[in-house]
């Protein structure tokens, strides 16, 4: 391996470092503040490494790992994304209830599933997709059930852990089967290689090509929720301990949907008419399906479960742009891209006040619609903040969320994608009515709470002020002032 590839690589290799540093640590010391501040101090040192592993991007780096500018943005994005979740776990850990528990598998099996999630959007073959997906799910299986063990009263981590597992090991075999297919079909696992074969269209008509593709596509649906396989999503959302939901919400899916973008780029799948109209019904039924069930939830996480349904459907519109050959791939890749570091903001700020509210309770996770009853009354700027991102994944004006949805709606307008964009607006409106639901809530002021000042009753750590002021900066700085942003990834996500 030469020197330019070595250097491509030390971001992974900065984070599988870490993993090892923190279990070394974690033999000899049982400091939960030094484990925490070890796993941050490693994702910092690999987001200042990919400076250096730009300067030698694009670099093959085997045949399997392909490190260019897309895939150092979005690893910085889930390195991002990781320390963010780091930042939340410390107080949820720390807690009364989970004061007892050991945490350094949590924090190792983080970072493994961080470097998954690099590995899966650097990938340029399948077999490194399939390590990547991998090493991103099987910690996810773990961390999903971490709780489960403590919590004996609330068997649901477990349960969620179990379902995770078990519907996750079946999208596995789908994908797996379908990669055997193609390579049945056309002896080779590099997106490259079969892009070449894929560019004759009638070589994708053969029953294993086709039969391949659907598996695959399958596969990749499960991973991303998508309608109709999308049924294990609010169980597991409910059921993981709310940093972990954060995780699962952001990074797997943006490593997932990032790898869907650059296989299809690569082997010119978009050209194929046949995977772009099923690809859009998916999104048809996951825009208009996940809103209408979020309508009956009680659960905020159940909510935010189905809420991320419908917006991964949203991001299809932008994705199936490019199918109509009306607008750039790399055009597409923006929209995406700024799409995706919108929902990262907002989702990640949702999940940091559910955080905070549940380190104050220590019992559980502070979940249920009627547990936000008055929270304006008790914590102003923490309700300020949790209505500022749900305004934000409702896509409302002065907030990241409304950019990011104008791009998506910019894509499906120069694409003519007219069905597609009646889906949307309809999906958008009726996911309004539920984010409002919840921001009314907060502003009830309870019966009795009206005589007797509690405001300031909730109790945030300086790692949960410092997460939520830099996620509320971002989506506010980002809404307002979205150029250099969008520049950035102007620069860097061509593919």
């Amino acid at each position: 391996m030469t020197a330019e590839q070595q250097i491509a690589l030390l971001p992974m290799m900065v984070v599988t470092a870490t993993s090892v540093v923190v279990m070394m640590f974690a033999a000899f010391v049982s400091n939960h503040r030094l484990l925490n501040c070890l796993s941050l101090l490693g994702l910092f040192v690999a987001l200042l490494s990919l400076l250096l592993a730009v300067k030698v991007a694009p670099i093959q780096v085997t045949p399997l790992i392909l490190i260019d500018r897309f895939a150092l943005f979005y690893s910085g994005l889930v390195l991002t994304a990781g320390a963010v979740v780091i930042l939340l776990s410390y107080d949820y850990f720390q807690s009364s209830e989970e004061r007892t528990i050991r945490v350094a598998e949590y924090y190792i099996l983080l970072m493994v599933a961080i470097l998954g999630g690099m590995v899966l959007v650097s990938s340029s073959h399948f077999a490194a997709f399939f390590i990547g997906l991998e090493l991103l799910g099987v910690s996810l299986y773990v961390l999903v059930a971490y709780l489960a063990p403590i919590r004996l009263g609330r068997l649901t981590s477990l349960e969620a852990g179990v379902k995770y597992l078990i519907l996750s090991g079946v999208a596995s075999a789908l994908l797996l089967f379908g990669i055997a297919l193609l390579y049945a079909e056309f002896g080779t696992l590099s997106f490259i290689e079969l892009g070449r074969h894929w560019q004759n269209a009638e070589v994708l008509n053969g029953l294993f090509a086709a039969a391949g593709i659907g598996l695959l596509l399958a596969g990749v649906a499960f991973k991303l929720s998508l309608v109709p396989f999308h049924m294990w999503t609010p169980d597991v959302y409910e059921g993981a301990p709310a940093p972990s939901t954060a995780f699962v919400a952001t990074v797997s899916k943006g490593a997932i949907f990032a790898f869907l973008l650059r296989f299809f780029a690569t082997t010119g799948a978009f050209e194929n008419q046949m995977i772009c109209y099923a690809l859009a019904l998916v999104a048809i039924a996951s825009m208009l399906g996940g809103n209408l069930l979020a309508l009956l939830q009680t659960n905020v996480k159940r909510i935010l479960a189905y809420s991320s349904i419908a917006h991964i459907g949203y991001l299809l519109v932008a994705f199936l742009a490019a199918s109509t050959g009306k607008v750039e791939i790399d055009l597409v890749s923006e929209a995406i891209s700024f799409y995706l570091v919108a929902y990262f903001v907002t989702t990640l700020g949702a999940f940091a006040v559910i955080c905070v509210l549940s380190n104050n309770d220590g019992q559980r996770d502070v979940d249920q619609l009627t547990d936000y009853q008055g929270l304006f009354w008790r914590a102003p700027w923490l309700a300020s903040i949790l209505t500022a991102m749900l305004l934000s994944l409702a896509g409302i004006p002065l907030t990241v969320g409304f950019i990011g949805k104008f791009y998506v709606f910019t894509m499906g307008v120069e694409g003519l994608l007219w069905w597609l964009l009646a889906a949307l607006i309809a999906g958008s409106a009726i996911g309004l009515y539920y984010y409002l639901r919840w921001i009314v809530q907060m502003f009830m002021q309870p019966e009795l709470q009206r005589d007797s000042s509690t405001e300031g009753s909730v109790a945030i750590s300086l790692p949960g002020y410092f997460a939520l002021l830099v996620l509320a900066v971002s989506l506010f700085w980002l809404g307002v002032y979205p150029p250099p942003l969008i520049g950035l990834i102007q620069t860097i996500t061509s593919l």
